[in-house]
């Protein structure tokens, strides 16, 4: 469905905000009869796909032989989406620290906020490794000065860091 509403759908600059439309399915459902939450975390990627796409970055991305993968993320849940209901993904780039890039994805129902996570990403290469820092930012072109991290979602990703399994 993604691909076939990116025609209708205006391009973004990777920095813009991608507001992403979604509804509720049966198959969205947990017993409660609300959106279970594994289904936020794959809506998620849906949103993140959005924004690459219709940027232009996912092209370059994958001409690079790169690859996205999400590293950590957290979200809170606010309030319950129900079926039926309509609702927007608002996804955006927050900032890059020397490792990682970090993502905001907020739930939506008009101004309502309903969820919203953090994500931490990074991109790997095909043949093997990661990509460096400097290798993103010549392919996007730049990294806007006024992108910041927040602090707390620094610390919370020194927080969770997993020591090396070696």
């Amino acid at each position: 469905m993604l691909l076939l509403r990116l025609r209708r759908r205006g391009p973004l600059a990777l920095w813009d905000t991608a507001e992403t439309p979604f509804r509720v399915v049966p198959t969205d459902l947990d017993p409660l009869g609300h959106m279970t939450n594994g289904r936020y975390l794959t809506i998620m990627d849906v949103g993140r796909i959005d924004l690459m796409m219709r940027s232009g970055f996912w092209s370059k991305m994958k001409a690079q032989g790169w690859y996205p993968v999400v590293a950590g993320q957290t979200i809170t849940y606010r309030k319950s989406l129900r079926p039926w209901q309509l609702f927007e993904l608002r996804t955006r780039v927050l900032g890059f620290d020397e490792r990682w890039g970090y993502i905001e994805q907020t739930f939506c129902v008009g101004s309502t906020v309903y969820a919203q996570a953090f994500v931490r990403t990074r991109f790997l290469k095909k043949s093997g490794g990661s990509v460096e820092h400097d290798e993103l930012e010549k392919l996007a072109g730049g990294f806007p000065t006024e992108l910041q991290v927040p602090e707390w979602l620094l610390q919370w990703t020194a927080a969770t860091r997993l020591n090396s399994a070696k």
